[in-house]
C-alpha cells in the first residue's frame, strides 16, 4: 500500500539546487524500488548518505533448518520465550523459506543504535507493549494490534515506553502491500477493501539530527549483518515526499466479511507478498444461515501451507491451543475444527478471537530453535473423543 505523503522542508522541484540556511546544499537521496520503475521517495539529508567511517562484518544471518520429518500438523507455545533485550536482539526465527521468514520476539528495553534491513520487507505485528519507530522518515507511534510496515532500506530503532513488549514479525524478500483485489487501476482502496487509506499511519514529527559523533548502524544484506559506523545521526533528513515509507494499521481497524455461510480465509486477507499473504481474524458476527456452520470446514491447502499466530480469546475451531502459541499446518494433510469444535460452534453467533494467518505457498521449514518450543501431543488432538 502506498500513497503520496511528505514531510519536512523540501525543494519546489527534485533534482534542483536545495540549500542550507549556509548556502551548503542538502544531500537528495533517491530511495525506490525494481530499479526506478517501483515506488520511490525523495529524501534531503545533511550528511552525504554514502559517508562512512568504518564497516564490520558481525556475523552471518543465514538460517539453519531442522528437518523437517514426517509431514504432520506442528504447534509452538512461545509463551515463556526468553526476552532477548531490545527487539532486534531479541528476535526468534522459527520458521521460513526463500519467500519469507516467521519468527517472535519479547523485547525488554530500547535500542541504543539503528538498524537497517536491506535485503527485506517486515511487518512487525505488536502483540503486547507501546512506543516508538524512530525512522529517517520520521516517527511511528505503535500499540497493541499494531502492524508496523518497514520496507527495505529503511534506518530505525525502536523506543519502548512499557517494560516489555511482544511482536510477531514476518520478514518478505519481496515487497509488501495491499491485495490486488482491494484496489483500483489507480492504487486506490475499493469500497468492499476491509480497510481504508483513513486507516494508514505515515509517519509523523519529522525530527532532524545534525549532531556528530560515533553512531552505529547495523545493516542485513546478503545474509549477514554489518555494523557500519558513521560520524554523523543517521536521522539527519530535513524533509522527504514520496510513497515509499514506514507505516501502521492496527488489526482492529481491520473490517470482517461475513456471510450468511462460513467464508473462507481469503476474506480475512491483510497484506500480499510475493508467494505469501498475510491475514488479520479478528471478533465478528458468525454466519446467519438457519442452518449455519460456523466453525471452518475440513479443509486441504494441497499448494500451501497455513500458519497461525494466536493473540487473544477463544479461537473456536482448536483445542490446546494458548494465547502466543503458534501452529503450522502444512500441505499433504488436511485439517480443520478438532473434535466436538464443529458441534460446539452450532448456535454461536459471534466470535471474540484474534489471532494472525500466514498462508505461504512454498513450504515452510521449521528452524532448529523452533523444535525447543514445540508441543510434540499437537497432532494427536484429533484423535481425543474423536468421532467417526
Amino acid at each position: 500500500m502506498s500513497y503520496y505523503h511528505r514531510l519536512g522542508q523540501i525543494p519546489h522541484k527534485r533534482h534542483t539546487q536545495f540549500r542550507k540556511p549556509d548556502g551548503s546544499l542538502y544531500r537528495e537521496e533517491l530511495m525506490g524500488l525494481e530499479g526506478f520503475h517501483g515506488v520511490q521517495s525523495i529524501l534531503y539529508h545533511h550528511f552525504l548518505p554514502p559517508r562512512l567511517v568504518k564497516a564490520e562484518l558481525v556475523r552471518s544471518e543465514a538460517i539453519e533448518y531442522a528437518p523437517f520429518g514426517a509431514i504432520r500438523h506442528r504447534a509452538l507455545a512461545t509463551e515463556n520465550l526468553a526476552d532477548g533485550g531490545d527487539a532486534v536482539s531479541a528476535r526468534r526465527t522459527l520458521m521460513g523459506n526463500h519467500d519469507v521468514t516467521l519468527g517472535v520476539a519479547r523485547a525488554t528495553k530500547s535500542m541504543d543504535y539503528f538498524y537497517r534491513n536491506a535485503q527485506a520487507y517486515e511487518v512487525w505485528f505488536v502483540h503486547e507493549g507501546k512506543g516508538a519507530l524512530q525512522t529517517q522518515f520520521g516517527r511511528v507511534d505503535f500499540v497493541p494490534g499494531d502492524y508496523l510496515v518497514i520496507p527495505y532500506g529503511t534506518t530505525w530503532r525502536m523506543r519502548l515506553d512499557t517494560p516489555e513488549g511482544r511482536f510477531f514479525i514476518v520478514e518478505s524478500r519481496s515487497q509488501i502491500s495491499a491485495p490486488k483485489r482491494y484496489r483500483n487501476e489507480f492504487g486506490q482502496l475499493l469500497e468492499h477493501s476491509p480497510y481504508c487509506e483513513r486507516d494508514i499511519r505515515p509517519p509523523v514529527d519529522l525530527e532532524t539530527f545534525t549532531e556528530t559523533g560515533e553512531f552505529e548502524v547495523l545493516v542485513k544484506a546478503r545474509d549477514t549483518l554489518t555494523r557500519h559506523t558513521l560520524d554523523y545521526h543517521p536521522l539527519d533528513v530535513v524533509g522527504w515526499d514520496g510513497c515509499l515509507y514506514p507505516w501502521a494499521i492496527s488489526i482492529h481497524d481491520f473490517e470482517p466479511i461475513t456471510g450468511r455461510v462460513h467464508q473462507p480465509p481469503p476474506v480475512h486477507q491483510m497484506f500480499q507478498g510475493h508467494n505469501f499473504v498475510i491475514c488479520s481474524f479478528v471478533p465478528r458476527l458468525f454466519d446467519y444461515h438457519p442452518e449455519g456452520i460456523p466453525a471452518p470446514y475440513n479443509h486441504s491447502n494441497v499448494n500451501s501451507d497455513e500458519v497461525l499466530y494466536y493473540c487473544d480469546g477463544n479461537f473456536m475451531s482448536r483445542k490446546g491451543i494458548k494465547k502466543y502459541d503458534l501452529t503450522l499446518h502444512p500441505s499433504g494433510l488436511p485439517h480443520g475444527p478438532q473434535p466436538g469444535a464443529t458441534e460446539a460452534s452450532i448456535g454461536v453467533k459471534e466470535t471474540a478471537e484474534l489471532a494472525v494467518m500466514v498462508d505461504t505457498f512454498n513450504p515452510l521449514e521449521l528452524t532448529k530453535e523452533a523444535l525447543a518450543y514445540e508441543k510434540p501431543e499437537y497432532q494427536a488432538s484429533w484423535m481425543a473423543g474423536a468421532a467417526a
